[in-house]
C-alpha cells in the first residue's frame, strides 16, 4: 500500500470532474479561434488559482521531419499552460488588459514514452506587470521531457494583427 497522491491546491478544478457540458465549454474555449491549439490537440486537464495542467497527444501533427515530437509543439504546450496559469494567478482582467509572452526558455531533456505529454505550469511570482511561471513537461510515466522558465507581461488591450470576424477589441491576447 503506497502513499495516496497529494491533494490538489485549494481552488483547483479538474476538468474531467466537471459535467460534460462544462467540459465541452472548457475545451471549446481553449481551441476556438486558435487553429494551432486544435491541430496539436491541446486539452486543459486541471486549473487552479496559480497553476494549470495541460495535455497534448503525441501524434503525427506534432512530429518533426525525423519522426519525433517537435520542439515547437512542446514550446506551444508550455506557452499555453504557462499563459493559463498566469491568467489565473495574476491581476489579469479579461476585457481590460492582455497577457503576452515576454520570455520563454525551454530545456529539452528527453523523449516521451507513451501517447501523451503533460505540462504543469505554476506561477512563481506575479507582479503588477510581469508574471513569472515555472513549467515542467512530463510523459504519462512522469519522466521529464522539458523544463521551462516563462514570463508574461500584463499590457493594455491591443487590436489583433489580423482581424478575425469573431474577435472583439476587448478579447485578451492569450
Amino acid at each position: 500500500m503506497g502513499t495516496p497522491p497529494p491533494l490538489p491546491p485549494s481552488g483547483t478544478v479538474r476538468i474531467a470532474e466537471l459535467p460534460p457540458e462544462e467540459q465541452g465549454m472548457v475545451h471549446a474555449a481553449l481551441r476556438e479561434g486558435t487553429p494551432l491549439h486544435e491541430l496539436l490537440g491541446l486539452e486543459i486537464v486541471e486549473i487552479g488559482e496559480r497553476h494549470a495542467v495541460l495535455a497534448m497527444p503525441v501524434r503525427e501533427e506534432a512530429f518533426n521531419s525525423t519522426g519525433n515530437l517537435h520542439g515547437g509543439a512542446i514550446a506551444t504546450l508550455i506557452d499555453v499552460a504557462a499563459g493559463s496559469a498566469a491568467a489565473r494567478g495574476s491581476g489579469f482582467e479579461p476585457g481590460r488588459n492582455s497577457l503576452v509572452t515576454a520570455d520563454l526558455h525551454v530545456r529539452y531533456l528527453g523523449r516521451p514514452h507513451g501517447d501523451v505529454v503533460y505540462a504543469r505550469a505554476e506561477v512563481i511570482k506575479a507582479g503588477r506587470q510581469l508574471v513569472i511561471v515555472d513549467c515542467r513537461v512530463t510523459d504519462a510515466d512522469d519522466r521529464i521531457i522539458a523544463a521551462a522558465d516563462f514570463s508574461m507581461m500584463l499590457v493594455p488591450l491591443r487590436r489583433p494583427l489580423r482581424p478575425v470576424p469573431t474577435a472583439k477589441d476587448t478579447d485578451p491576447d492569450l
